[in-house]
């Protein structure tokens, strides 16, 4: 049975017009200046963002993702809790973590929302986590209780309602604390001009990369003879098939180009700067997305550490404090914490790990199996021990000693 199938089942059908409800007030399906309509599902067909979402949303979904159990100072995997393989393996039994989290993120980017219904289990934990569409699912408030839930048309043309307590829910950028702006409608022009420059060039390429023109005759036709030298012409030279086809001019006819190159409008400069924009509005690195001009081997290292710090970090603060706040209950939340593992993705290149290794090791905050544990190494006997340098004394033992040090 489908998901929504399983909706159904448990909480009946409701199919009552939905009130006050909480819709962004910016979403995609917006028409640009372009004369392009920008939807969540036509932007993806403009690579600069269907770059962008991938990049994010496969980065995301690599990382490890771990419940802990807080033990004073100290914290540990929480194996045996039913939460940690949800989180960790299987959110349900349909996906993985990763494509699970691929698809949310993917959401989060275009809608700015992600929604997931919880499944909870007779013994209290979640059992299950089930993709909500975001473009099918509205948040609002029940006019008696102004309580926050969740309608979610079903395939079936029926609706389904959702108490908040169900629902695990994502928030990008928001005005309003509870419910996220869709980041497609906020760039719908820069998206719109994209598409239109990918349009323009393929229109341009389908007509055998030759500009408008028009033909003109030393006398005046009739309706019917324009029609019929249009079509024969369009017949005969139009698309990449009629490439280089020589053309024949009759009756002291003339074809005389009226388009604008490309080279004179800029083009190439328009589809780059454009993919500048949307990696602008995402905060990517433009190397991520194949733009190379500006990037070095010596600063490439620094930006995908930047792209950890400052673009892929808060996304997984709203995830972990989401996760939080819909997963585990206000006594667990003192005992428990879901956290990503980013470290893997912060390590600099070897020689940098290597001497900052050598430095802790010397200092005595790190043993020898700690620094082989973070590159992935069997540990070793002997090597649990934490030394420090020994000729180091304390400044005023030695200033006690007249200046002088043994």
């Amino acid at each position: 049975m489908g998901l929504f199938g399983k909706l159904v089942e448990r909480r009946g059908d409701s199919i009552a017009n939905p009130s006050n409800s909480m819709v962004s007030f910016l979403t995609g399906g917006l028409q640009s200046y372009t004369g392009k309509v920008v939807t969540e599902g036509n932007a993806l067909t403009f690579s600069g963002v269907l770059a962008c979402v991938n990049v994010i949303s496969d980065t995301v979904a690599s990382l490890p993702l771990f419940l802990y159990e807080k033990n004073q100072d100290t914290r540990t995997k929480a194996r045996d809790h039913p939460l940690y393989e949800l989180l960790h393996d299987q959110p349900n039994p349909e996906m993985t973590s990763a494509s699970f989290r691929v698809m949310m993120q993917a959401h989060l980017l275009l809608w700015g929302n992600a929604y997931a219904e919880i499944q909870w289990g007779n013994d209290g934990y979640p059992k299950a986590l089930w993709p909500l569409n975001p473009s099918t699912t509205i948040m609002e408030r029940e006019q008696g209780t102004k309580k926050l839930r969740y309608r979610v048309s079903i395939p079936n043309g029926k609706q389904v309602l959702l108490p908040a307590e169900n629902v695990l829910h994502l928030v990008g950028l928001t005005l309003d604390g509870i419910q996220g702006i869709s980041p497609i409608g906020l760039a719908r022009e820069a998206i719109g001009l994209g598409l239109s420059a990918e349009e323009f060039g393929s229109r341009f390429f389908g007509n055998n990369a030759t500009p408008g023109g028009v033909l003109e005759h030393p006398k005046a036709l009739g309706k019917d003879a324009q029609g019929n030298l249009r079509e024969s012409w369009n017949e005969m030279h139009k698309g990449l098939e009629n490439s280089h086809r020589i053309a024949i001019l009759e009756e002291g006819m003339q074809y005389k180009q009226i388009g604008i190159p490309q080279k004179d409008a800029q083009f190439l400069e328009t589809r780059k700067f454009q993919l500048e924009e949307i990696a602008r509005i995402y905060r990517v690195p433009q190397h991520l997305i194949g733009v190379l001009d500006k990037a070095t081997f010596s600063n490439i290292e620094h930006q995908d550490i930047s792209f950890i710090k400052h673009t892929i970090r808060p996304w997984l603060v709203r995830w972990e404090q989401s996760m939080v706040r819909s997963l585990l209950t206000s006594i667990e939340r003192k005992r428990y914490s879901i956290e990503f593992n980013v470290d893997g993705l912060l390590r600099g290149d070897i020689n940098t790990r290597y001497k900052g290794y050598h430095f802790a090791i010397n200092d005595g905050w790190m043993s020898g199996n700690d620094a082989r544990k973070l590159e992935n190494m069997e540990l070793q006997d002997g090597l649990d021990e934490y030394f420090i340098n020994g000729n180091m004394k304390p400044v005023k033992e030695i200033l006690q000693g007249g200046g002088k040090s043994e």
